[in-house]
This record gives structure tokens, C-alpha cells and sequence, in this order.
């Protein structure tokens, strides 16, 4: 039987949820969000996050079948936005490579707005931290998901620029998808050093993190 205020995605298409359903529904997983990222997944109660969301369990229960379909609903949400974001941001700035010598400067400006993305995002991280630290008792299929919906997502897509540069000479690379995690691991390292937004980065560590991991990443992979 199919949940209330869902919408079925085969066969005859229905009606799109009444507006005060949909309206219930986003403030559950804006509260979901809020709870889990503060409690993580295991300590995390329904009845915690139904008064996040000003809303009855029972109101959550005509939405979600249990705690784990309101998480993952979440946390996946969560994950593809961030990475739709990360791409716009990829576009942005590899569509102005002409000239090897736009190289550093444009890689320099793609990763202080990449090292930017933890703090536009701070209830995302917060869910990726909960993740981390409770690994061993999440559902293996939702860090599973996560993994191909987010962090894969960014590679896979990084990579394709990458190729793109390589073609066109700017960049010296056999495995783009290698580069694409040396890359995400070299520029990356304040979101680490941070552990995800939760521990304060001041401006000049952060600048000199994102400076260094760009040009180590050009060393490996610059055009000679």
C-alpha cells in the first residue's frame, strides 16, 4: 500500500501532494535534519524530531515507514544537492580554461569556493559526521547510496573536466580518475582538517591548505 503524500513513479502519474502535506512533509525533513544531525542516527527518536517539525509522530508515520526511510530520504536529498552544487561550480570554472597559463589561477579559485562548501552546507556535514562516527551501526545500503550518489558522484563528474583539460593540453594526465581523487584529496583537505565544519579553520590556514593542495595537484599534473 502506498504511503500517503507519496508519489508513485511508474504507471499513471498522481496528483502532486496537497500543499499542506507537502508543506508537513518538508518541515519533518528539515527537523529530521536538524535531530540527526545533532544525534546521529541511533540515539536519534522520532518523537524528538516530530517536535523539530511541529508535527505529530503520527503525521511523520503517514510520510515515512520508519526512522530509517526518513534518514535516508534525508541524508540522500542531502547528498545529491550538495553534489548538483559541486557541479555547477566544476562548469563554472573549467569552462574558462583556454590557456595554460589560466591554469593555477582558475584551480586556485575552483578550490577556495570547493573549501567554501562545508560551510555553506554545515546540516549536510553534520549528517556526514554522524555517518562517520556511526559506520559500523548505519544501514550498510544507505552509506552505500551515499557513496554513489555523492562522493562518486563529485569524482566521476571532476574526472570528465579533467579529460577535457587533458585533450586539450592544458593538463598532463593518463587516469583521470585517479587525478580526480588526488584532486579531491589534496584540495580537499581543510573539509579533514575541519572534520567537516566542526572544528574552526582560521582564514590563513585555510588559504594556505587550499594554495598548497592546488599546486602540489598541478606538479603532478601540469603540462610541461
Amino acid at each position: 500500500m502506498q504511503e500517503r503524500g507519496a508519489v508513485r513513479t511508474g504507471g499513471t502519474a498522481e496528483k502532486p501532494p496537497r500543499k499542506g502535506l507537502l508543506e508537513k512533509r518538508r518541515a519533518i525533513e528539515r527537523g529530521a535534519r536538524t535531530v540527526f544531525g545533532q544525534e546521529g542516527y541511533t540515539r536519534a527518536s522520532i518523537d524528538a524530531i516530530a517536535a523539530a517539525a511541529g508535527v505529530s509522530t503520527r503525521t511523520i508515520y503517514n510520510h515515512f515507514t520508519d526512522k530509517e526511510e526518513l534518514f535516508r530520504t534525508v541524508f540522500l536529498e542531502s547528498a545529491a544537492s550538495v553534489t548538483a552544487g559541486l557541479g555547477e561550480l566544476f562548469a563554472q570554472h573549467f569552462r574558462r580554461f583556454r590557456t595554460t597559463a589560466d591554469i593555477e589561477s582558475e584551480l586556485l579559485a575552483l578550490a577556495r569556493e570547493w573549501a567554501e562548501h562545508t560551510v555553506q552546507h554545515p546540516e549536510h556535514f553534520a549528517l556526514v559526521r554522524q555517518i562517520i562516527t556511526e559506520a559500523p551501526r548505519m544501514p550498510a545500503d544507505v552509506i552505500e547510496e551515499w557513496q554513489r550518489v555523492g562522493p562518486r558522484a563529485v569524482r566521476a563528474e571532476l574526472a570528465e573536466w579533467l579529460r577535457t583539460l587533458a585533450r586539450q593540453g592544458l593538463l598532463d594526465i593518463d587516469d583521470a580518475d585517479v587525478a580526480a581523487r588526488h584532486f579531491s584529496l589534496l584540495v580537499g583537505s581543510i573539509t579533514l582538517e575541519s572534520f567537516f565544519g566542526a572544528v574552526p579553520v582560521s582564514a590563513d590556514e585555510a588559504e594556505s591548505l587550499v594554495v598548497s593542495g592546488a599546486r602540489a595537484f598541478l606538479k603532478l599534473y601540469g603540462a610541461s
